[in-house]
């Protein structure tokens, strides 16, 4: 019998069909709607979640291969009446318009602040080893996996800025 995987807490089992994307699974069987399926080629971000710790696009990995796996989407970051800090983070420095690629962009910034407090260093990154300089290249370094068709990049990243440094709570 596979092993679960756990959505948000919740473990969920692996779907019949072996040919069911992490997406698709994600919004249809279990009715997460927050993951966006936008470009379905791994190129805009609408669909990342956060799978084991690294963010991921959804739209390219299979359900199966998840068996055992630890899955956090947006729905599972926080709540409309109780939001996570990048959250409200995004909604006080507008980093949003029409919000469809808000739910990735905010997964991808959660992992991203990991990535940071744990020191990985990126393409943007001045050296490989020791801490790593919070800057807003460093960000949009990381955050370029992650497309807003609105524009809202110096608002998003004003809102990972503000998180990073630890100016919100």
């Amino acid at each position: 019998m596979a092993e679960p995987i756990t959505v948000n807490g919740t473990p969920q089992p692996i779907p019949d069909d072996p040919r069911v994307t992490l997406l698709d699974f994600l919004r249809h069987d279990l009715g997460l709607t927050g993951t966006k399926k936008g470009c379905d080629h791994g190129q805009c971000g609408a669909c990342t979640v956060i799978v084991n710790g690294i963010r991921i696009n959804s739209c390219l990995t299979l359900a199966a291969m998840h068996e055992g796996d630890s899955v956090t989407t947006i729905e599972g970051l926080g709540t409309p009446d109780e939001p996570s800090p990048l959250q409200r983070a995004f909604l006080e420095h507008d980093g949003f318009q029409c919000g469809y690629c808000t739910p990735g962009q905010i997964c991808s910034a959660t992992a991203l602040l990991q990535e940071l407090a744990e020191n990985w260093p990126s393409d943007a990154s001045e050296k490989l080893e020791g801490s790593i300089a919070i800057t807003s290249e460093e960000i949009r370094e990381r955050m370029s996996g992650n497309l807003c068709r609105c524009g809202a990049y110096a608002n998003i990243v004003a809102a990972i800025e503000e998180i990073a440094a630890g100016e919100t709570a």
